[in-house]
């Protein structure tokens, strides 16, 4: 399908970057068909007659259609039950006023991070579980804390993050490239953290769908290659494809992915960021050049939907009900998998597939 001109509704969509992906799969932005189109105006349609006049704009409802595969009525409730939870969980409030000044603390045991862009332009997010030590770690945080950042960053890597990437690539970015590193993952810590990993895990596959371009699984211990081969046959080829595991070797292939230059030295690229990389939230959202005052920065706060036609089922804010995506959680299948043998559950997309 070769691309076309997003199709745009002047209500809700008033975007300042490129809207046309460079994936021409279809129902990807630029590369949509009437019917897709059409799906678009029954999905918002049916969300203004339910109450909802926020977050209604084209690339989010086609975001929530191509994780429920177009199917318009689980497309809806996803959606909804996205926005109950951003209200239960207070995300406009965080995104604007959380501080999170025990970070640097936090990050000598579980480092998550925005770093730089990889070769198609799109922000890398890379964490770090091997050093994971919940005892330690909630001397100085706690796990609602932990969340409650995750949040945030998702909120960030949705804008200011990849508008800006989008700009300075001049094609419309929707994703990031994730590197998850497994060195020191074990039995012993798989237990104790897998608590906090299914939270995190749910948060990013229900309410953050579409987000994950490619996923790179580095110094994957003995046998986690057999675990996953054995699960990405409940997987969504889609998300397969975007999912590489590594051992040791890894460097040559992830630095096809990302530069030298922007890849931190701890992984064999020659980034050395004054302060660390790790805090440095280095990338295009810091450059005048490329990035714009968030869109939640500008609303006015408090701002909430108005839901008129609620469900009178109770949706909890770390348990997502109704449909689950095509995938299910990449984090659980590191936290179940670590060991070599593991007794995981299943994989997915860090951030949504």
């Amino acid at each position: 399908m070769s691309a076309s001109q997003l199709k745009t509704d002047s209500k809700y969509d008033d975007y300042d970057f490129p809207t046309t992906s460079p994936n021409a799969q279809s129902g990807h932005p630029g590369h949509t068909n009437p019917e897709q189109d059409a799906q678009v105006y029954q999905l918002r349609t049916q969300l203004e007659q339910a109450g909802y006049s926020e977050r209604l704009d084209t690339l989010t409802m086609l975001r929530f259609l191509r994780a429920r595969k177009f199917n318009v009525s689980l497309a809806k409730q996803m959606f909804i039950d996205c926005e109950k939870w951003r209200k239960s969980f207070g995300v406009d409030d965080l995104v604007r006023n959380f501080d999170y000044t025990e970070k640097p603390k936090v990050f000598e045991y579980y480092p998550q991070y925005y770093h730089k862009i990889d070769k198609d332009g799109r922000p890398v997010y890379i964490e770090q579980l091997g050093g994971i030590d919940l005892t330690a770690m909630y001397k100085v945080t706690t796990a609602e804390r932990m969340l409650q950042n995750l949040v945030v960053e998702y909120e960030k890597l949705a804008d200011p993050r990849l508008p800006a990437c989008s700009r300075k690539s001049g094609q419309l970015l929707e994703t990031s490239c994730t590197i998850f590193d497994l060195k020191g993952v074990g039995l012993s810590k798989v237990s104790s953290v897998y608590g906090y990993v299914k939270q995190a895990s749910a948060i990013s596959q229900n309410y953050y769908p579409e987000r994950l371009g490619k996923m790179y699984l580095i110094n994957a211990p003995w046998g986690f290659s057999g675990v996953f081969s054995v699960i990405k046959g409940f997987l969504d080829p889609v998300t397969v494809q975007k999912i590489h595991v590594l051992g040791t070797g890894y460097q040559s292939e992830l630095l096809a992915q990302v530069p030298k230059e922007n890849l931190p030295k701890l992984f064999g690229g020659t980034c050395d960021c004054e302060g660390s990389c790790a805090l440095s939230d280095a990338g295009p959202w810091q450059d005048p050049q490329w990035t714009k005052t968030p869109r939640w920065a500008e609303s006015k706060p408090g701002a909430s939907t108005n839901i008129e036609n609620e469900p009178s089922s109770t949706i909890s804010a770390y348990e997502p009900q109704g449909a689950r995506a095509p995938s299910s959680e990449t984090r659980n299948l590191v936290a179940g998998a670590g060991a070599g043998a593991g007794a995981g559950a299943g994989a997915g997309a860090g951030a949504g597939a």
